[in-house]
């Protein structure tokens, strides 16, 4: 995420408005037998000798079949949508100038073999890691919210862990690993989650003991460097923000757009919360887990675990928790709006793995899963 720009006069919770910035990592396939195309470096070099688009950042991501589309802040709904569609009208084009599409599936319907990028530290990787690097092809999206101190990101985190699973859920974008269906709405997740530090965590209490926790987990040596803290939410190493890491990266930019507002009501209804008192959810890691692996199955498909409960609960009570419980943490009665809207829109009309599926299944192939996600990356907005 590139530095937050300074803030905007508006009040929110008593800060100024914070700010939300976006990752999205697309997959590139080949423009003509819509493959997985290995030419992110060749991409990206073309698209450093363009003018980029205002605000819009590409970078390269550890394969080659991938770019990442980086926003800068941005503090509304529809500042995103806009932030969201330049990014992958960039990557595309830069795929374009070399024969490839840029494409938002969270990992590839068909198999294919991958390719790291040559890098000192992605060869330790791949040395230290093996296959799980090797099969490494999945395409996230991570959500940036600014905040005013490590103490205070740290109280985030504490308070928006059960309610993490449910961001999974309304992104699944990944049902197809290497050309088979996997039965899952999140494969992407259950791959991601082979990384020795990935998935939920403990509660930290302070920023004293989060740092404590990072530098026992780096002491270990299996983890190379504090990159890999991989836990489903963190805080940056480079800017002052929560960092959410859930979820799949969204077939279509309003949906992506949604999430992403939906996770700075998240974080400021949790620091509303501490500010008063209010202690973080107990709930364990371990639950937290079988929570995640319920969102990563079935998506909004069939029921989630209740974030306070921890019972089944249909996907749509879930959801309607979750909006309940951030009510007050959105900018603007407009906001709310869009954001209700949108994950209605999900709801009735399925997540991109359910949209997946059903493209596969009309056509009688995979690929044209890749089609589908093609013409939805790019929908007008």
């Amino acid at each position: 995420m590139a530095a937050p720009e300074p803030p905007s006069a508006r009040q929110t919770d008593g800060l100024l408005s914070r700010l939300i910035g976006v990752e999205e990592e697309l997959l590139l396939v080949d423009e003509a037998t819509l493959c997985p195309a290995p030419r992110a470096g060749e991409a990206l070099s073309l698209a450093a000798s363009a003018i980029p688009l205002a605000g819009t950042a590409l970078e390269l991501e550890v394969k080659r079949e991938q770019l990442e589309a980086v926003s800068s802040p941005r503090a509304s709904f529809d500042e995103l949508v806009t932030a969201i569609a330049d990014g992958r009208r960039a990557a595309d084009e830069a795929a374009r100038a070399v024969g490839a599409r840029a494409v938002a599936i969270a990992t590839t319907p068909v198999a294919c073999q991958t390719h790291a990028v040559s890098s000192p530290r992605f060869d330790r990787m791949q040395e230290r890691f093996g296959l799980t690097m090797l099969e490494q092809l999945t395409c996230g999206f991570h959500v940036h919210v600014t905040i005013a101190s490590p103490d205070e990101g740290v109280a985030v985190l504490d308070r928006i862990r059960p309610w993490l699973p449910v961001l999974l859920a309304l992104s699944a974008n990944s049902p197809f690993w290497q050309g088979m269906d996997t039965g899952f709405a999140s494969y992407r997740y259950q791959a991601w989650g082979r990384w020795p530090t990935a998935g939920p965590y403990d509660l930290f209490g302070t920023a004293e003991r989060y740092r404590r926790v990072v530098d026992d987990i780096i002491e270990t040596g299996v983890a190379l460097d504090r990159g890999m803290i991989y836990f489903d939410a963190r805080l940056s190493a480079h800017v002052p923000t929560v960092e959410v890491r859930i979820a799949d990266v969204c077939l279509q930019p309003r949906d992506a757009a949604a999430l992403a507002v939906l996770v700075r009501a998240l974080v400021v209804t949790a620091v509303s919360e501490w500010r008063v008192g209010i202690p973080p959810d107990g709930m364990p890691s371990s639950l937290l887990r079988l929570a995640s692996w319920q969102a990563s199955r079935y998506g909004v498909e069939q029921d989630l675990l209740h974030p306070i409960s921890g019972k089944p609960r249909p996907a749509r009570d879930v959801v309607a928790a979750l909006l309940e419980h951030v009510d007050a943490g959105f900018d603007s009665s407009v906001e709310r709006d869009q954001v209700h809207r949108r994950l209605q829109v999900i709801l009735s009309r399925g997540t991109g793995a359910t949209q997946q599926r059903a493209a596969s299944a009309a056509a009688g192939g995979a690929v044209e899963a890749i089609a589908l996600a093609i013409a939805a990356t790019h929908a007008a907005v």
